[in-house]
């Protein structure tokens, strides 16, 4: 009888085994559209470009609620590795500066309207980096040797042989996301840039070398030159670089040609507010986004993006600081590059400006370099890096004339032996 009775258990035990076909990871919901990589660069992958013109082809389409994953690339489309060297930063080309993936099409938007488009994920690649490029970045007069910083990157935490004892936190996000200009904006970027550009300000003009799509926007191209390049952040969004934009808020795009154009690129890691050296952590990585509403005719009413977060802003602001406070002040005879297009006896003798954020924000940051240097026993350049990762530029106040305030604050987290590695 207990033969039978155990039997009679175990061959119920076998038959709810076999009937047993699933577990919680053969449970869909999710509707995926996903934009991989193919080749080493971006010359050799159809699903990437670098410049902005309405016919840059859609490479997918995707619905309302669609989980769009994009296989993005490293901002210079480098060759860089765990052992690269200042020397590396020969090969870099800015030509070929930022490399997108998309657009894709968003099925139902309409020019004048507004898309709202939800950051889901960020997956990092395993290695990132930060450099200092002769040339580039806010102290550009001052840094004019190139420098790497090749960082090991997880979930935990970001770290480098060449900044010892610091761990990056990851606050991952787009430092590039937006949506294609149609030919109207384009045609109003252009004769505003030129103007500028032709006072002397710092303005990159369409240029056909290393410019993809080829047929369009290359030497020789259709478009060659309508195509807008991609550093400077504009009405379509693009290198807005704004760290606050992370995983889990939305960002609302108006629509400037039907199906909106939707791309991202560019992701970095983390990055101080400035990415004063000219690069944050720069990675590859597997982007989620997903467009949860499109809202009619908003977008005919927007002249930039804009972000909606909830406690995100909370979540990255660090739990120690230390603080430097900037004013628009300046040596006699000294000529700041962000203000070289403005010659004249009549800025260069002066040693305070007036109402000047770019200055203060000058003077903020060489203190808090300073300060890393004395108190933490880096070298410049490493100071100078790390203030672009992990030390935010704020505003203070904007009213005390004729010494506008912005700060540089160091989230000293970082240096929390405590960390995971």
């Amino acid at each position: 009888m207990k033969y039978n009775i155990f039997s009679t258990a175990l061959a119920l035990t076998i038959g709810m085994v076999s009937t047993v076909t699933a577990d919680t990871s053969d449970q869909k919901w999710m509707t995926k559209v996903e934009i991989s990589k193919e080749g080493m660069h971006c010359s050799d992958d159809v699903n990437c470009f670098n410049r902005y013109h309405p016919d840059v082809p859609s490479k997918a389409s995707a619905n309302i609620g669609d989980m769009i994953i994009f296989h993005t690339r490293d901002a210079l489309d480098t060759e860089f590795r765990l052992d690269s060297t200042p020397d590396d930063l020969a090969t870099v080309d800015l030509g070929l500066v930022h490399p997108m993936t998309g657009p894709v099409n968003i099925v139902g938007a309409k020019r004048g309207d507004a898309i709202e488009v939800e950051i889901v994920d960020i997956a990092p690649d395993e290695y990132g980096y930060t450099v200092i490029a002769p040339g580039f970045g806010f102290l550009r007069d001052i840094f004019t040797e190139p420098y790497i910083v090749n960082w090991r990157l997880t979930r935990n935490g970001a770290v480098s042989s060449e900044m010892p004892g610091v761990t990056v936190p990851y606050e991952a996000f787009p430092g590039s996301i937006g949506v294609m200009p149609g030919n109207p904006e384009v045609d109003k970027i252009l004769k505003r840039e030129a103007g500028l550009a032709g006072a002397g300000g710092a303005v990159l003009m369409p240029s056909g070398p290393g410019a993809l799509p080829a047929d369009l926007c290359g030497e020789g191209g259709t478009a060659e030159d309508r195509c807008l390049r991609t550093i400077p952040p504009r009405e379509n969004g693009g290198n807005m670089d704004v760290q606050q934009q992370q995983i889990g808020t939305r960002m609302l795009f108006p629509c400037f040609i039907d199906g909106c154009g939707l791309f991202v690129g560019d992701v970095h890691y983390a990055q101080g507010d400035g990415e004063v050296s000219g690069t944050a952590i720069e990675m590859g990585s597997i982007t989620t986004l997903r467009v949860v509403k499109i809202h009619e005719g908003k977008g005919s009413r927007m002249s930039m993006p804009a972000t909606k977060g909830n406690d995100q802003i909370i979540d990255m602001e660090p739990a120690r600081y230390y603080q430097t406070v900037g004013i628009p002040l300046k040596a006699a005879g000294e000529l700041p590059p962000t203000h070289q297009y403005l010659t004249g006896t009549k800025i260069e003798n002066l040693e305070n400006l007036n109402e000047d954020l770019s200055l203060a924000a000058r003077h903020a940051l060489i203190q808090m370099i300073d300060y890393l240097v004395d108190e933490h026993g880096l070298s410049r350049e490493q100071a100078y890096v790390l203030s672009s990762v992990a030390v935010d530029l704020r505003i203070g106040q904007v009213v005390d004339i004729p010494n506008y305030v912005v700060t540089a604050t160091m989230n000293l987290d970082v240096f929390d032996k405590f960390r995971h590695y």
